[in-house]
């Protein structure tokens, strides 16, 4: 399928500077006249599962497709509260099932208006078609009906929805959607792509790179810089070189060590705030479909909550962030909810707070019948199987060899074997979300101000399907407790009162045990001030800046131009970093020498 013809095209990469790169052909001879660029480049460390926004679950897909494409609300980089984005206001009625939104006037990047058709056939995409539930099905499970009028939009609830104005789904333009065939097969791979937000993707070569170009449309008003592009590495260690040598010009979610080899280097500027994500293990507790078909190969003994209990207190988390986080966590004394959100965030407490205690995780496990043999292994308590477990984690990730490496001797000190199986990030997951072929798992969530789509991963209708479609599941949980609960908080409009319930929420979480939250990371970050002069963190005080809840910091950023000056505009917002130096200049086969095999513990 092919989008738009070739003159429209070449207008829009003409406007967006492209052309200058010989991004088409008979192209060279006009890159003389052409203005210096303003190029940034980001390294990252996971690359794109799909381009395909129904189909993306990891950090790194979720936020390009936040500088690709129009929400209905975005987060306010000031307060994290939703504020207007394609939906420019907002109406409901007084039972709060039916909601009116009034969507901008304003068009895709290849120059067709934008309507509430395209919003309304995105939605309904997803309410009829299993492919399309895939990265956010449960936004939509409480949709009765999805119609449009013109620009207003019409969202008929089957309860009341608190968490409405905070939905994650990305608006598509139906006139290019429509014609997919098969969406769970669709990898979106055809450019330039048709966009509503502030760039435009012109070019993604799989594990190696993206590229997007500044939307000369965007009804913010253009970028301040040219072009952006997303660099994938091999590992940590090669994109902090990489970063080091100028060859990228930022890098977020870097593990400690490679944070701290940053340190002394007079170009880069480090950046260390509380960050949005929670760290856990996931337990493979006797995963089924969601048409309650057993499926993977799970160890049976972890079906039992004791098994899991016992597990939880044998882990000295505090050492975790010490020793693997050189200290640059948080103990997750809570849940998957982060402190960062203190409304919602929830801790345990008293007696129910699980502490570090190898003494009594054995007797959790000897008095559920889990007998030690002579190779002081225990077995389940009808002998059949002895209590060893796979510890799923991926390829050239040195931090979780040495998360592994501790939870190995605090298992062997309670008689469970932990054998690492160490897998590159397609393979791992595809094994702990659709296949379940895994006993215990490192995994993680980057989570919105509004929890509740991470809430949603647990939900029996996340798992996947028999054919493996949908899902998006982060525990295969099906409990019905937990279901209850976020029901519960879905219809609650009081916010103190909705808080408490995702609270209890966390609280089932924490005490059934299908995942075991570690530390709260911090968000650690680097940047090159010769390269970028200024960059708005979400929340603007003391924020992120790769891995926000928004495009702010990727819209508002700006190049150190080349006379050492900053191009002034109408972005506000706390600006962090000014300093003097060139504008960067993509070098042509930079992108051929990059290849990656990420870290899902980076998924959105």
């Amino acid at each position: 399928m092919r989008l738009g013809n070739r003159r429209q095209w070449v207008a829009v990469l003409a406007a967006t500077g492209l052309l200058a790169l010989g991004a088409l052909p008979g192209t060279a001879a006009q890159a003389a006249d052409e203005p210096v660029k303003k190029v940034i480049r980001v390294g990252a460390t996971q690359s794109m599962d799909s381009m395909n926004p129904f189909l993306a679950v990891r950090l790194v897909s979720s936020s390009i497709h936040r500088w690709m494409y129009g929400f209905l609300t975005v987060t306010d980089s000031k307060t994290l509260q939703p504020s207007p984005d394609l939906a420019e206001s907002w109406t409901t009625s007084p039972d709060g099932l039916t909601w009116t939104f009034k969507i901008r006037q304003t068009k895709w990047s290849d120059g067709q208006p934008l309507t509430a058709e395209d919003a309304a056939w995105t939605f309904n995409k997803m309410i009829t078609d299993d492919g399309a539930k895939t990265a956010n099905g449960p936004a939509v499970e409480n949709f009765a009906s999805v119609t449009a009028s013109g620009q207003d939009l019409t969202i008929k609830l089957k309860a009341p929805q608190a968490s409405m104005l905070e939905n994650p789904v990305p608006i598509l333009p139906k006139h290019v959607w429509e014609k997919v065939g098969d969406i769970a097969k669709y990898e979106a791979d055809d450019y330039p792509a048709v966009t509503s937000g502030p760039y435009i993707a012109v070019e993604h070569k799989k594990d190696q790179y993206v590229k997007l170009v500044a939307n000369p449309d965007y009804w913010r008003g253009k970028a301040k810089i040219d072009e952006l592009q997303m660099i994938f590495y091999d590992n940590p260690a090669a994109a902090v070189v990489g970063l080091k040598k100028g060859d990228i010009d930022l890098i977020g979610r870097l593990a400690p060590p490679d944070f701290q080899a940053l340190q002394g280097d007079g170009n880069i500027v480090q950046w260390n705030t509380e960050g949005r994500r929670a760290s856990y293990l996931q337990i493979n507790h006797g995963a089924t479909t969601s048409d309650n078909k057993p499926i993977g190969d799970g160890h049976p003994a972890l079906k039992d909550p004791k098994v899991r209990q016992a597990i939880h207190t044998a882990i000295d988390k505090q050492k975790l962030v010490d020793e693997v986080q050189n200290g640059l966590a948080r103990p997750a004394d809570g849940s998957i909810v982060p402190p960062m959100y203190k409304d919602f965030f929830w801790e345990a407490t008293g007696d129910e707070k699980v502490t570090f205690d190898v003494a009594k995780a054995n007797k959790i496990l000897d008095d559920a019948g889990y007998k030690k043999g002579a190779d002081g292994i225990r077995t389940m308590p009808d002998g059949s199987r002895k209590l060893q477990f796979r510890f799923s984690i991926h390829t050239d990730t040195p931090i979780e060899d040495k998360l592994a490496e501790y939870l190995t001797g605090w298992l062997k000190d309670i008689g469970i074997t932990l054998t690492t199986k160490r897998l590159d990030s397609s393979k791992f997951t595809e094994e702990t979300g659709t296949t379940a072929l895994f006993d215990i798992a490192i995994s993680g969530w980057s989570v919105n101000p509004d929890p509740e789509e991470v809430l949603a991963t647990h939900l029996c209708s996340r798992r996947p399907t028999a054919s493996g479609e949908g899902g998006g599941t982060e525990s295969f949980y099906c409990d019905p407790q937990f279901e209850q609960l976020y029901q519960q908080q879905q219809k609650e409009l009081d916010r103190t009162k909705r808080a408490g319930i995702i609270k209890q929420m966390e609280e089932r979480l924490y005490t059934d045990a299908p995942v075991i939250a570690l530390y709260y990371p911090n968000d650690l970050e680097g940047y090159r001030k010769d390269r970028i002069a200024s960059i708005t963190s979400i929340p603007e005080d003391k924020g992120m800046l790769y891995g926000g809840s928004s495009y702010w910091p990727f819209y508002t950023l700006e190049a150190v131009s080349t006379d050492g000056e900053t191009d002034s505009g109408s972005n506000t917002g706390l600006i962090v970093g000014v300093a003097a130096g060139v504008v960067v200049l993509a070098l042509a086969g930079f992108f051929l020498t990059r290849r990656r095999r990420g870290v899902a513990d980076e998924r959105e």
